[in-house]
């Protein structure tokens, strides 16, 4: 998720750390994190690895109903407008 890349680069260093892990950039980053947010940035990356390596997409894909992709997509939307608003502040 590049909003959280963008408030690494704008707050801490101009240098990402080189991690898929979303929750521990944001941790590096010092962004205060909710429990709910901190369990939203690891099914996030979860969903990087299950869609990325082969022996996990076709349980990911049996997963992704179309119920699944809704959900998941409202909470990231919801946390990408949360993340928005830290990077303006």
């Amino acid at each position: 998720m590049q909003y959280i890349k963008a408030y690494y680069v704008k707050n801490i260093n101009n240098e990402i750390p080189r991690t898929h892990d979303l929750l521990k950039i944001a941790m590096l980053a010092n962004i205060d994190l909710s429990e709910n947010r901190k369990d939203i940035l690891q099914n996030i990356t979860l969903f990087n690895i299950e869609a990325r390596y082969e022996e996990s997409k076709r349980d990911f894909y049996k997963k992704c109903t179309k119920e699944f992709a809704e959900k998941n997509i409202e909470i990231i939307m919801e946390l990408r407008i949360w993340l928005m608003k830290k990077i303006k502040a």
